[in-house]
Order: structure tokens, then sequence, then C-alpha cells
């Protein structure tokens, strides 16, 4: 039952919604959160350890940098409910504007010093 309310407690939060909205588009950097999200690294950071220790991510750190992805094969309950947030996150007009702004901050992230 531990488990069961961890995922859901997961969330429970909007920028960890808005998070996993980004991260249905594939790995992504922190300091890629950072920018599109316009939240700072600690901020950003939490909400990751969050996810992850709810199990819904997995990370892996690339020089001084994290990357994160989505952990979409679990099985049961938390895959069931990855098909559900698949679904309708993009349906949600922030996720969308996020997605928005990923796509306009790779456009330019050629010039900027992160990952």
């Amino acid at each position: 039952m531990k488990e069961t309310v961890k995922l859901f407690k997961a969330l429970s939060e909007e920028v960890r919604l808005r998070i996993l909205g980004l991260l249905l588009h594939g790995e992504l950097c922190v300091c890629d959160l950072m920018a599109v999200l316009d939240l700072p690294q600690s901020t950003i950071s939490r909400h990751l350890s969050y996810l992850a220790n709810a199990g819904w991510l997995a990370g892996e750190r690339r020089g001084i940098w994290m990357y994160y992805r989505l952990i979409k094969d679990n099985g049961g309950l938390q895959q069931d409910l990855m098909a559900v947030l698949i679904k309708h996150l993009a349906e949600l007009p922030a996720v969308g504007r996020d997605h928005a702004r990923l796509e306009q901050y790779r456009q330019t992230k050629k010039t900027l010093t992160c990952g």
C-alpha cells in the first residue's frame, strides 16, 4: 500500500506533472528543465528526486549534469498510470506551453553551455 501511495503522491504537484509532461518527449538534463520551467535548480532537483524515489524516473550523471528519463515499463499500476499520463498530460494547457518552450529552447541551446 505504501508504494501505491507514493506513486499517487508524486503526481500531486503541478510542477511534477509538468516535468513528467516534458519527459514524455525524451530524456532531459536538469538545465533543460530549469530553462523551460523557469525555476531554480534546487526546486527542479527536489521535484526530480521525489519523482525518482517514487519510481517514475531514472537519472544518470554525465559530468556535472544529471539527465532524467521516464521509467515506462515498471508494470502493474504504474504502467497503467503512465498510459493515462501519456494520453492526458498533453491536453493540459501548461504542459502544451512547456512543450512549445522546450522546442524553442532546443533551437537556441546550441549556443548555451549546458550539456
